[in-house]
Formats: structure tokens, C-alpha cells, sequence
């Protein structure tokens, strides 16, 4: 029988398409080799995993209802615990992330913070040079040599004392067309994944720092097991101990919050928490109930933290957590300094605050920041209620979580000033993704992929499942959408935001989403179709 050469030449049938005489330091023969390794091993398995993600969505649009699986019972119901967590982990208080562009990582390493979750998914847009670029940045992090000096000549270098560093790869739908492997497209999160690991697990584990990861979009114990297993060869592979390579899972889907018990153990010798992923999740929320006209959400400002559906997910994940012996990370804080402005900055800030001491108090054991200047607002209120490294030993067992609970809708209005923001942000974020910037400062707040999703699918809900009516109870309709879109794009186009040349195309993709007769899953998938 005759060997494949894939076998012999491990480089066979691997194309690349983005250019790699700028990479050849990242794109090396032995880490292209690693990656492809890791495509072949897994991705046919991704890709059934998807399938059922499209079959489970097609049952909740037939009318069924996310809930607790009755074949892990017996998961949920054991009393096991989680491996023990690294002492770099321990102490989680305030995190930073944000992407990996060469002077946002040392800005985000030097904050304060004590964890920096370097971003090459919802932050960031992929551009193939922003991918590969990142994975230099954070090489060059990893051996402490990162510097970068800004056109003005301010120099910017790393400090004695950096963050730990976690990174977080794309989520296993998002393709990376510029590789391909045997013909196929690989996938994002295994570039992502594979090029850091190859370049800096050796390193990181060498310093007692892991490497660690970030795991986003899963939405079921058997996704959770994938990451497991790639992690695992990844080790064998590069001469590495089992269980090394520690990840932190963002519950940010719908369907995961009912297999927080299974995604732990699934991942049970080397997760050590959950996180919050508070905006895709009400994303997720919106997408799970496309066609579930009576769960519509109102405007996205009235859906905070504390209405019943949210406040029961975040309660269940620190009660779950900590039974299991794993951390329970609370949600970002968006907001960015306001300069000009102090009475305007001080109420961000307020809010920051009430956030964060609402986390803390619940149990939580650390929070995210998205600007270097909320660091020390959320660490002081931590600090101030949290005086051990983290609340483990706070177990939550009053917290009941039923179904009903988890899948209740919000109770409120969609006023013309909501309606018309949803608009500005889809349309104004789209724009600079194109443009290549997944990380958008927008009315003051620091802006990724999730806001746009959100915006997006509750414009698409208004408009599909009417009639739905503003607070003043005129009708949401498709004339007023077009509209608000069309003068946007016109601001968007005459300004000096980001993204502004890339208006147009941004307002097409948006109103061919809007206007489908179906809401599509992501609107980066599409959008990826278009970026440079």
C-alpha cells in the first residue's frame, strides 16, 4: 500500500495565499508543518460539530427550547472537581484584553492588570497581515524583546512586571482562507492556535506560564472535548506535559449555559474557569430565538445585567464554578476615558463601579476592562470586597437556575433613539472591520464584534417579527430602516471615523442581512468575504 506523501512531505498540499516573504520568521516550514498537522488530525471532527450547531438551531426554530441534557446527568450531578490551577492564575482580580496589534499588547502588558487576554477574534479583524503580524507581536512578548516607537517618536517597551498573558483564537467556525491544506480551508482557530502554540508553548511552560488560552462560541461539552484533544496532541507533539496548556471558556452562547457542568468536564485537567461573555451572549440569546416572536429583547441599553435572564446565567456560572473548583470571571467593562468632559466621565465611571461591585459581591473572581485607565477603577473595588486572591470558597448554593429562568425574556421598549443607535453602531463598526480594525471606540465605549451582532440581530428581529412598535408606538418599519441607514452611511462617509471609505459597502452588507428573509449566524462570516 502506498504512503501518502502528505505523510513523507508533511508540506504537501499546503498553500498559502496571503504572501509569506514579510512572515517567513512565523510562517516557518516546521510551524506550517505543526499547523497542517493539526487540520488533518481535527478537522473533520470541527466540521461535524458545526453540523449539529445547524441542526440544533433548525430544532429551535421548530419551536423547542434549549435546556439541560438528560444523557450528562450524571455529570452534572457528580461531585468531581477541576485540576488544580497554577499559581500565575490564582489571582484573576481585573483583566485587560483588546487585540494584538504591536503597541496595544504592550500598553494592555503594562496597565496594571493582572491578566492580558491578547484578542485574535472578536477584537480584531483578520487581515492576514493582522493575524500573522499578531502571532510576531506576541513572540516577541513571550521572549520579552517587544518595542515599538510611535510615529511621533514616543517609545513604548515592556515592563519588569507584565500581565499574564492569555490568548484567545478564533471560534471554530471562522475560516482562514489564506490556507489551505489537501484543498481544504483551514481553520482560524487552529492558525491561531497552532502558530502561538508551536512559537511560545515551549517558553511559556519553561516560566510557569502555561501557555494559556481563552476558548470562545462553544456550545456544547462535545466543542469543549475538540479543544481538549488539539491541546493534547499539541503537547505530545511539542514535547510538552499533559495538562500544561490551561484554558478559561467564555460561556457566551445560549446552548453552553445549560453544559457549563459537561464543558468543565470535558476539559477537567486543564480548564481552570468560565467567563461572562456577556454581549455575545445576548447575541446568542437573539440568534437562538430567530423565529420566536414572543422572546424578542427590547433595546440593547435595557438589556444590562440585571435583568432575570442574565442575572440567572451569571449566578449559575459562579455557582458551577466553584463547585467544580474553577474560577468564575465577570464581564467587560466597555467604557473609555471621556476627555473634555468631567461630569460626563465621572458618570462612566460610576457605572463601571456599580458593575464591577455588583460582580464581586455576587462571587465573582475577577473582571474585564477594555481601556488601561479602568484598570485601577475595577481593581480598587475588587480589592476592596475581594481581600483574597479570588472567592472559590464562596459556593453560591442558594443560586437555582431553572430553564424557564435562563430563557426568560426582558421586559421593556425599543425607543427611536435605540432603534437609530443599533443602526449607527452595525453600520460604523461593519465599516472599520472592513477597514481591518476589529477594536472601535464608538460614543465612548470600546467596541468589538459582539455590539455589531446584537445591533444587527435585534434590527432584524423588530423588522421581521412585527408588528413591533417604538415606545411612542408608531410602527418599526423596513422604509424607516432604509432610511436611518441611508443617512448614516452619508455621516459615516463624510467623516474622519474609522472605516469611513469603507461606508458603502458596509451599508449593503448590512441591508442584505436586514432584509433576508433569514438571520445569518454571524455577520463576520459574510463580511469576511470583503475584507482586504
Amino acid at each position: 500500500m502506498a504512503v501518502p506523501k502528505s505523510e513523507i512531505d508533511p508540506l504537501a498540499g499546503v498553500r498559502l495565499y496571503g504572501g509569506t516573504d514579510a512572515f517567513a520568521d512565523v510562517l516557518t516550514p516546521a510551524a506550517l508543518a505543526f499547523v497542517a498537522g493539526l487540520h488533518r488530525r481535527f478537522d473533520a471532527r470541527r466540521l461535524a460539530l458545526l453540523a449539529e450547531r445547524t441542526a440544533r438551531q433548525l430544532r429551535y426554530d421548530a419551536g423547542d427550547l434549549p435546556d439541560f441534557r438528560t444523557d450528562t446527568a450524571a455529570v452534572r450531578e457528580g461531585n468531581w472537581t477541576v485540576a488544580p490551577i497554577p499559581a500565575a492564575l490564582q489571582d484573576r482580580r481585573v483583566e485587560i484584553t483588546g487585540p494584538v496589534e504591536r503597541k496595544m499588547i504592550i500598553n494592555a502588558l503594562n496597565s496594571g492588570a493582572k491578566v492580558f487576554m491578547a484578542d485574535f477574534e472578536d477584537s480584531s479583524a483578520p487581515t492576514w497581515a493582522n493575524q500573522v503580524q499578531g502571532q510576531r507581536n506576541l513572540r516577541d512578548a513571550v521572549d520579552g524583546t517587544i518595542d515599538f516607537t510611535s510615529p511621533e517618536g514616543k517609545h513604548y517597551a515592556l515592563s519588569d512586571s507584565p500581565a499574564v498573558l492569555v490568548v484567545r483564537p478564533r471560534g471554530w467556525h471562522l475560516p482562514e482562507r489564506h490556507v489551505e491544506i489537501d484543498g481544504d480551508v483551514l481553520a482560524g482557530a487552529l492558525l491561531d492556535f497552532g502558530l502561538f502554540a508551536f512559537h511560545n508553548a515551549k517558553a511559556l511552560h519553561g516560566n510557569d506560564r502555561g501557555p494559556y488560552f481563552y476558548l470562545p462560541k462553544l456550545q456544547s461539552m462535545e466543542e469543549a472535548a475538540l479543544w481538549d484533544d488539539v491541546m493534547a496532541h499539541a503537547e505530545d507533539t511539542l514535547g510538552l506535559p499533559r495538562g500544561c496548556m490551561k484554558a478559561t471558556v467564555l460561556i457566551e452562547t445560549l446552548p453552553a449555559v445549560f453544559q457549563m457542568d459537561e464543558i468543565l468536564h470535558a476539559l477537567r485537567t486543564r480548564v481552570v474557569g468560565l467567563n461572562c461573555g456577556r454581549w455575545d451572549y445576548i447575541f446568542s440569546y437573539l440568534k437562538t430565538f430567530r423565529a420566536h416572536a414572543d422572546r424578542l429583547l427590547p433595546e440593547r441599553g435595557q438589556v444590562a445585567m440585571t435583568v432575570p435572564f442574565l442575572k440567572a446565567y451569571s449566578e449559575l456560572l459562579i455557582k458551577t464554578c466553584h463547585r467544580r473548583g474553577a474560577f468564575a470571571m465577570g464581564g467587560m467593562a466597555a467604557q473609555i476615558p471621556i476627555k473634555g468632559d468631567d461630569e460626563a466621565n465621572h458618570a462612566a465611571l460610576a457605572k463601571v463601579r456599580a458593575d464591577k461591585l455588583r460582580e464581586v459581591t455576587a462571587g465573582h473572581d475577577g473582571t474585564w476592562v477594555a481601556h488601561p485607565a479602568l484598570v485601577p477603577v475595577a481593581q480598587a473595588v475588587f480589592d476592596e470586597h475581594m481581600p483574597t486572591p479570588n472567592q472559590l470558597h464562596v459556593m453560591r448554593d442558594d443560586i437555582v437556575a431553572s430553564r424557564d429562568a435562563l430563557v426568560a425574556p426582558a421586559i421593556g421598549t425599543v425607543t427611536r433613539a435605540g432603534f437609530d443607535n443599533n443602526v449607527e453602531v452595525c453600520l460604523r463598526y461593519t465599516a472599520a472591520w472592513l477597514d481591518g480594525q476589529g477594536c472601535v471606540p464608538i460614543h465612548q465605549l470600546m467596541e468589538d464584534a459582539a455590539t455589531a451582532e446584537i445591533a444587527r440581530a435585534q434590527l432584524w428581529q423588530w423588522l421581521h417579527h412585527g408588528p413591533v412598535e417604538f415606545s411612542d408606538h408608531a410602527p418599526i418599519t423596513f422604509p424607516l430602516f432604509d432610511h436611518a441607514l441611508a443617512s448614516h452611511t452619508h455621516r459615516l462617509r463624510e467623516s474622519s471615523h474609522p472605516g469611513a471609505k469603507r461606508a458603502d459597502e458596509a451599508a449593503a452588507l448590512i441591508s442584505a442581512l436586514t432584509h433576508a428573509s433569514e438571520l445569518r449566524d454571524f455577520l463576520t462570516l459574510p463580511a469576511y468575504e470583503q475584507l482586504a
